[in-house]
């Protein structure tokens, strides 16, 4: 085989196993949290937005809930007073990574950077370290557990996701939301684009969102207060079933 076609097939064993291979880890990730109350949490990816943010926590405030924001560490330093709002609104800031770079594409010296930094802007702005980190579209990789240990940091995806890469209108993921709904729920939103249009969709499907899931009995809140239970060590398991 010609030495080129062997480099280059190595090269890519390396990139499967540093990213794809990642994954394996990742069943070390929380995606839901104890199953023991009907316990929902609400978190929201991507911004700040100048413009959606300040909707989305008008509609929190309005139903009296409380949720996660895990923000772009760019985005907040451009928007230090949209941080400052959503913390004083009594809402749980978490880190959406620096530059919302996939970590597939980032080596360990990037990745480094991409969580520290936020980290560090972030608790600046909000007054708090951060507790929780949501890699961009839940992309891991190699390097990345390491960085998160030595930041006391824990990875956070979700077990339920109304909208991803593709759109989905509001009464589509209003529906999503509420026929998965499940005590421990950890429900992914967005309140900035991410997906073009996705923040204004959210903002349609949110009300009807909140008020389903009272109706059916589920008390929402952030991630820090669903997974209290099991940082006090009552034994329930974060991790999706």
């Amino acid at each position: 085989m010609h030495p080129i076609r062997i480099a280059a097939g190595g090269a890519a064993a390396l990139w499967v196993g540093y990213a794809w291979g990642a994954h394996l880890w990742a069943a070390a990730s929380t995606r839901r949290g104890p199953a023991s109350a009907r316990h929902i949490a609400l978190t929201f990816d991507d911004g700040p937005d100048a413009e959606w943010t300040p909707r989305i926590a008008d509609q929190l405030a309005a139903r009296g809930v409380r949720a996660t924001f895990f923000l772009v560490g760019r985005r907040a330093d451009t928007h230090p007073a949209s941080v400052a709002a959503i913390a004083a609104a009594g809402h749980e800031i978490a880190s959406h990574g620096w530059s919302h770079r996939s970590l597939w594409l980032c080596g360990p010296r990037r990745t480094a950077e991409e969580v520290l930094r936020a980290q560090a802007r972030l608790a600046e702005l909000s007054g708090a370290a951060p507790r929780w980190f949501r890699p961009p579209w839940g992309m891991v990789n190699a390097a990345l557990f390491g960085v998160l240990r030595r930041a006391d940091l824990r990875c956070v995806l979700w077990s339920i996701q109304p909208e991803g890469l593709r759109p989905r209108g509001p009464e589509t993921q209003t529906r999503h939301v509420l026929a998965r709904a499940h005590p421990g729920a950890i429900v992914n939103l967005h309140d900035a684009e991410g997906v073009a249009g996705a923040p204004g969709r959210l903002a349609a499907a949110l009300p009807g969102m909140i008020d389903g899931l009272h109706e059916r009995g589920y008390a929402l809140t952030t991630v820090g207060d669903l997974l209290r239970p099991m940082e006090d060590g009552d034994g329930h398991s974060t991790r999706a079933e």
